[in-house]
């Protein structure tokens, strides 16, 4: 029987977001850091107050305040796609830590409402600002953790070994796909021309 590791212990009582915002890429390799003591137990907003005071206890170190430069503790929000808005380039899907955004490329995607944890990290590499942060009165709770540090891992067993989001392969066009490629490029314009006016319209009302 296998004895849990000190970061065994500490990634138990991480919440499984795998938000990044401790500053390392995921609950595991903060719960590894801290074990080693090269990263502060006040790392995790997520967890806030409650995560620190449980990680102290095991850890024998004394509580401290969250870091702020790591960001504020909130209520769970899960991301959601604008299908008219998205133009299937897959860019979520690579940046979701917990395979929890499904579809193809060239097609709209969707957010897996139950096995989104929330992280956000989806939101920045969209070209065309179709995801948006929506709060959802329900709790994370532990089998929500549970299920995510599952996902976590497995995404990370499949990256490991190479497989890729999608097999991209050439095909002979006929006239029906040109004009659908032609209908795509027209629709995927007008979605970078409304994220345009989007990005506008913020930094105009940040001024």
């Amino acid at each position: 029987m296998n004895v849990p590791t000190l970061a065994d212990r500490l990634d138990a009582l991480l919440p499984q977001m795998q938000c990044r915002r401790c500053g390392y890429a995921g609950c595991r390799p903060y719960a590894e850091a801290v074990a080693s003591g090269t990263a502060k137990i006040n790392r995790c907003p997520p967890g806030g107050s409650e995560t620190i005071v449980a990680v102290a206890a095991l850890t024998g170190l004394p509580v401290e305040a969250l870091d702020p430069a790591c960001g504020e503790p909130g209520p769970l929000n899960i991301a959601r796609v604008e299908e008219a808005d998205c133009i299937g380039c897959t860019l979520c899907i690579a940046a979701c830590p917990v395979d929890a955004i499904v579809g193809a490329p060239k097609r709209m995607h969707a957010v897996l409402a139950s096995a989104c944890t929330g992280c956000g990290l989806c939101i920045p590499p969209c070209p065309v600002d179709c995801i948006a942060m929506e709060a959802v009165t329900r709790p994370w709770t532990k089998t929500d953790a549970d299920a995510a540090r599952l996902r976590f891992a497995a995404r990370n067993d499949r990256l490991a070994r190479g497989e890729r989001i999608a097999n991209r392969n050439r095909t002979v066009r006929t006239s029906t796909e040109d004009q659908a490629r032609i209908e795509r490029q027209t629709r995927v314009s007008a979605a970078f021309e409304r994220a345009r006016a989007r990005r506008a319209a913020a930094k105009a009302r940040s001024q």
